[in-house]
């Protein structure tokens, strides 16, 4: 597939993290947490509908040998659906762009509205079969949820589970139609402001990921008192900020390790441990080998 001409042709080829949840439902999250442009592609065909959110960064979605080309921008929505044609995804993502895709087909879509399918615009019956675009905005409670779901940290076995959940959830906020729909079970985060902050926080310690400030630090930093810090964060992230950022360092140091690039004493340095003891220890606590051991196996 033709990229275009301003696309480099040594950029990287990356894959959806994919997660099925059941027949005609499953969830694709993506992170490109590098410095280059990744493609990711993934063969949808016509009868699924395809929701798009950008929580961070920014990418592009490229159709027809790349003479259309459609972005999404941080905190926006996308929902495509085309009947009389496959919509395959094929996606630029720019740096540092994190996204989360629901892809549900049309039958199963229709059967979670068949008592009002009214309510949902292109459910109607003359617009079924016709072509459906649609932007939006994330609001704050649609983001605490996309970021539940890109910071998934509970055991595996639960994962399709947990997806499940967090799917509905995603769908039922995304054509609730009040405006003022909001947080309910976290006051403080009722506005995009505070969301904003939060996000800050994190965007603070992935970039200061060797020489982490303290909670307190963070919260003067970013203008929220240290209980509202703790208690969003974990709201948003699904774990405390330590957490969030111990998980961050292990998956970095993984990435560096596979590279084959830096010796296990300057991955510990990268990723903040003073002495090669320490970080061979966090590394065996997260993984369940040392990293020694880890580029053995995973060569």
């Amino acid at each position: 597939m033709n990229l275009g001409n301003n696309i480099s042709k040594s950029i990287a080829k990356g894959s959806f993290d994919e997660t099925y949840m059941e027949k005609g439902f499953f969830i694709l999250t993506y992170k490109n947490d590098n410095k280059n442009i990744e493609v990711v592609e993934r063969n949808i065909d016509s009868s699924y509908i395809q929701f798009h959110f950008c929580t961070k960064g920014e990418a592009t979605f490229v159709f027809n040998h790349g003479t259309y080309r459609l972005p999404i921008l941080n905190d926006t929505s996308l929902l495509l659906y085309n009947p009389q044609r496959d919509l395959p995804i094929h996606l630029e993502v720019q740096p540092n762009c994190w996204l989360v895709s629901l892809v549900i087909s049309l039958e199963k879509f229709h059967g979670l509205f068949s008592q009002d399918t009214s309510y949902v615009t292109f459910l109607s019956d003359d617009n079924r079969d016709k072509k459906y675009y649609k932007d939006g905005i994330v609001s704050p409670s649609m983001a605490v949820v996309l970021n539940q779901l890109l910071s998934f940290n509970l055991n595996n076995s639960i994962k399709p589970l947990y997806y499940k959940g967090k799917a509905y959830e995603m769908l039922s906020l995304f054509f609730n139609r009040s405006q003022d729909a909001n947080i309910e079970q976290c006051p403080f985060l009722v506005d995009e402001e505070n969301v904003a902050k939060l996000k800050k926080a994190k965007d603070i310690i992935i970039a200061q990921i060797s020489e982490p400030p303290t909670l307190q630090e963070l919260a003067d930093t970013i203008g929220l008192s240290l209980k509202k810090l703790k208690e969003g964060f974990k709201q948003i992230y699904g774990d405390s900020v330590f957490s969030f950022l111990f998980d961050y360092k292990m998956e970095v140091a993984r990435q560096l390790l596979e590279s084959g690039d830096y010796n296990v004493n300057e991955v510990g340095l990268r990723v903040g441990y003073s002495t090669a003891s320490h970080f061979i220890a966090a590394f065996k606590k997260k993984y369940g080998t040392t990293p020694k051991k880890y580029i053995t196996e995973t060569n």
